[in-house]
C-alpha cells in the first residue's frame, strides 16, 4: 500500500499481529526470560497489577519512531505518519480494552466478549487466548479456544463481577462467570504471593 490512507490502516492492522506476538511469544512462552515477560507473569499472579506507564511509554516510543522512520524511508514520511499514526491509535485501543476488562463491567456483545475471552486466559488457560482485542492470531496460530462459563477464583475475581451484598457473582454476568471459592481471603488477592508466581512462570492459571 502506497497511499497515505493504505498506510494508516495497515498501522491499524500492524498492532494485532504485535498484540499477539508479545503477549504469547515475549510474554509467556520466554517464561520471565525478559524484562517484559516478568511484568505480564505478574500481572497474572497479582490482582489489579498493570505495568506502569513509564515502562510502557520508554518501551512504546522507540518502536514507533522506528516503524516511522523505516517506512517514511521507503514510502515517504507522509507514509510513514499514516503507518505510524494508525499503529498508534491500533495500540490505545488495545490499552483501554485491556484495562477497562479488569476494571469496568462489560457493556455490549464485544466488550462481553472481550472480558470471556481475556478471562478465560487468565483463570482457565493461560496458554491460550492471547488476543486480547481480536481472536484472530489466536485463530491462526491454534491457540483458539471457545470458553464456556469461565471460573474465576475468590481472591483474583473483578471488583464489577461481584455483588457487594452477597458476596457472589452479580446476577446479570452469571451465564458467564462462576466463582472458585478460595482458601484465602478475597481482601488479600492483591498480595504478590511466590505460589501465584510460580503457577504464572510455569503457564499455570491460579490456584484457588
Amino acid at each position: 500500500m502506497t497511499s497515505v490512507s493504505g498506510n494508516f490502516l495497515l498501522g491499524l492492522l500492524l498492532w494485532p499481529f504485535l498484540e499477539y506476538a508479545l503477549h504469547s511469544w515475549l510474554g509467556h512462552v520466554a517464561r520471565g526470560a525478559n524484562a517484559f515477560s516478568r511484568e505480564h507473569l505478574k500481572h497474572h499472579a497479582v490482582k489489579d497489577f498493570f505495568a506502569p506507564a513509564s515502562k510502557k511509554a520508554l518501551a512504546g516510543v522507540p518502536v514507533f519512531a522506528t516503524s516511522f522512520l523505516l517506512c517514511g524511508l521507503a514510502a515517504g514520511w507522509a507514509n510513514g505518519a499514516a503507518l505510524t499514526f494508525g499503529f498508534v491509535v491500533s495500540y490505545l485501543f488495545y490499552e483501554v480494552t485491556h484495562r477497562r476488562a479488569h476494571v469496568v463491567p462489560p457493556r455490549g456483545p464485544y466488550s462481553r466478549w472481550v472480558r470471556k475471552n481475556h478471562f478465560f486466559h487468565h483463570f482457565v488457560s493461560p496458554e491460550s487466548n492471547h488476543g486480547v482485542t481480536s481472536p484472530l492470531f489466536d485463530l491462526a496460530f491454534a491457540t483458539h479456544r471457545k470458553p464456556g462459563v469461565v471460573r474465576v477464583p475468590e481472591r483474583f475475581a473483578m471488583d464489577w463481577l461481584i455483588d457487594s451484598e452477597t458476596g457472589d457473582v452479580r446476577e446479570e454476568f452469571r451465564a458467564d462467570y462462576e466463582l472458585r471459592r478460595s482458601r484465602i481471603p478475597r481482601a488479600e488477592g492483591a498480595a504478590c504471593r511466590k505460589e501465584d508466581l510460580d503457577a504464572a512462570y510455569q503457564g499455570a492459571a491460579p490456584a484457588d
